[in-house]
């Protein structure tokens, strides 16, 4: 993803320089127990070289590092900038599917946030846990030329360890009696530049993330973030070029009822999830 490109980071900091995208690792916070859980207490740890972003990526970091999250919600910024519309919009955009990836979009600002948009839900799913789905993934939702050196960067930062921090096997598979949970919902989309045959997007997005499952030690959680992706129209399509990713906007949290685990887990095998138009 990152090809040279700056970009500002997580928590201000996390991604970003040149030729690289750096992933800011977050500490581990006191231990909650499920239905608790906020957002985890992040601090600086150490950093992960990795040649481009991939949503909840940074999220499933923190889930593997800490014992539990923070008692209360953090306030964000009251900023009120005029909202766009978030139905969709002229001509249909998304023409097919290469596996379960919407492709196939329009070569206008309207296509390239709808691939936007479509290519983040990809990114961050649980096929990207997987060595041989996460390469379907990125090979759909990449520029060829960028394929290879991020699937290197990938496969070591999804390593075996990493996989058994988070409580997955080497497969990136859920203990037996529990669902792994990795989800990613855009919010909203908006294009910031754009060029002859490129675009660039950012994609505000809801994720969560963790194990639901009633011995689980590590529950599901939410995050907020934005994902910025720059797109470039190849072979008839848009593919993602380079990517950053930064916390927030983050809204305060409500006063709604955890669920139990079970709960969870039912909800996110039985709702299926969506494809993104603008």
């Amino acid at each position: 993803m990152s090809l040279g490109d700056d970009h500002d980071g997580r928590t201000s900091e996390g991604f970003g320089g040149s030729g690289q995208t750096r992933t800011r690792l977050p500490g581990s916070a006191e231990a909650d127990v499920y239905g608790g859980a906020r957002r985890p207490v992040r601090s600086s740890r150490s950093l992960i070289g990795v040649v481009g972003v991939v949503v909840l990526l940074v999220a499933a970091i923190a889930f593997a590092n800490r014992g539990g999250d923070e008692d209360g919600a953090t306030k964000g910024n009251a900023s009120n900038p005029e909202a766009a519309p978030t139905a969709a919009t002229g001509v249909r955009p998304v023409k097919g599917l290469t596996g379960d990836i919407p492709t196939g979009y329009a070569q206008d600002e309207q296509g390239a946030q709808s691939a936007a948009a479509n290519y983040a839900v990809a990114l961050g799913s649980t096929a990207m846990f997987n060595a041989e789905s996460r390469r379907a993934v990125i090979e759909t939702t990449h520029a060829a030329s960028v394929v290879p050196e991020l699937l290197t960067s990938l496969d070591s930062a999804y390593s075996a360890d990493f996989l058994r921090n988070l409580g997955l096997t080497a497969e990136g598979q859920a203990p037996s009696g529990q669902t792994f949970v990795s989800r990613t919902m855009p919010v909203g989309t908006k294009v910031t530049a754009r060029g002859a045959d490129a675009v660039t997007v950012e994609v505000w997005c809801n994720g969560l993330v963790g194990l639901a499952g009633p011995e689980s030690t590590k529950p599901v959680t939410e995050t907020w973030f934005t994902i910025t992706q720059k797109l470039k129209w190849v072979a008839g399509d848009w593919r993602i070029e380079s990517s950053s990713q930064a916390e927030g906007p983050t809204p305060i949290s409500g006063d709604n009822r955890a669920s139990t685990a079970d709960e969870i887990a039912s909800a996110v095998e039985g709702y299926g999830g969506f494809t993104y138009a603008r």
